[in-house]
């Protein structure tokens, strides 16, 4: 117990150390996107390859991709339904900041940092579903929701996945790990010098990136937003640790998936619909403070 609270200290020290620097003016606040783009192209994906390197993947963990999809979908449809006393703008806010998880950024590192290369294999096959949600799916469905009579359509979807490094890093991988092939060595000692960088920068970004805008009037909005998703997810979080005919690993994994935050793009969808980006902004913020508390706790349970 007393290794799993020193790591994840370290991890919350890291992000703590990337907010100080940037209120000290090491780092400014569009630097955020300078660290997000070396990890979404550069770090992550070397950690993907590394957690398949060398396995063999079972055509039955893909289930793993179907409960995400299936769990965003189940959000979406809650998010709607939890506030349409509010209105339209509200069921679209909801439906871009409840569905979905932070799990590349947030969740990989601490499986990557406690939990081992088969929880992040089980973490990457997990986001494939997931990124069907937070990458564009959520946000068709807002607009859709939003401007009655808009026409829901997937070729943005479709569009902004395989803009994505890691999703055409994770699907590549995932075909070759189904057909039990793997990379050449030198490509793999290449990946894993890369890859250990990849929690440091993950949770700096995150630190750099920190910011609560929202105003006090607009805390209602918040907690309508996370107090359902955190709800659902420890009731998915127990039932899958629990209950599920998996190996250990994998469900330690999904233990603490449940638990992740806001996805890192929903503040941006917030954005191009004209909703509330402050308030976004705020909720994300909210939610990583959240998560980081929900994930340690369930750590030390599970481990």
């Amino acid at each position: 117990m007393t290794d799993i609270l020193i790591r994840a200290g370290s991890f919350i020290a890291i992000i703590f150390l990337g907010y100080f620097l940037r209120r000290i003016g090491v780092f400014k606040k569009e630097d955020f996107h300078l660290l997000s783009k070396i990890v979404m192209r550069i770090t992550l994906p070397a950690a993907l390859v590394c957690s398949f390197a060398g396995r063999e993947l079972e055509y039955s963990m893909l289930l793993l991709s179907l409960l995400s999809l299936a769990f965003g979908l189940f959000m979406i449809a809650a998010a709607c339904l939890l506030n349409r006393r509010w209105g339209r703008d509200a069921q679209a806010f909801a439906i871009v900041n409840m569905a979905g998880f932070n799990i590349g950024n947030f969740v990989l590192p601490f499986a990557q940092g406690f939990l081992g290369p088969v929880a992040v294999m089980a973490v990457s096959v997990f986001d494939v579903g997931n990124s069907f949600i937070c990458l564009g799916g959520a946000y068709g469905v807002a607009c859709m929701v939003k401007e009655s009579g808009k026409k829901f359509s997937f070729r943005p979807i479709f569009r902004a996945l395989f803009r994505s490094v890691p999703f055409i890093t994770l699907m590549c991988m995932l075909l070759l790990a189904l057909l039990h092939l793997s990379l050449p060595s030198p490509v793999l000692e290449f990946a894993g010098i890369i890859s250990g960088a990849n929690a440091f920068l993950s949770m700096l970004m995150v630190g750099v990136g920190f910011e609560l805008s929202g105003d006090r009037t607009q805390l209602g909005a918040i907690v309508r937003t996370l107090l359902p998703k955190y709800l659902f997810g420890v009731v998915m979080s127990i039932v899958c640790f629990r209950f599920l005919p998996m190996p250990l690993a994998y469900r330690q994994a999904l233990a603490i998936l449940f638990f992740a935050p806001i996805p890192s793009a929903a503040p941006a969808f917030t954005a191009d619909m004209g909703g509330d980006y402050g308030l976004a902004s705020a909720a994300n913020s909210i939610a990583i403070l959240v998560s980081i508390v929900a994930i340690v706790i369930t750590l030390l349970l599970v481990i």
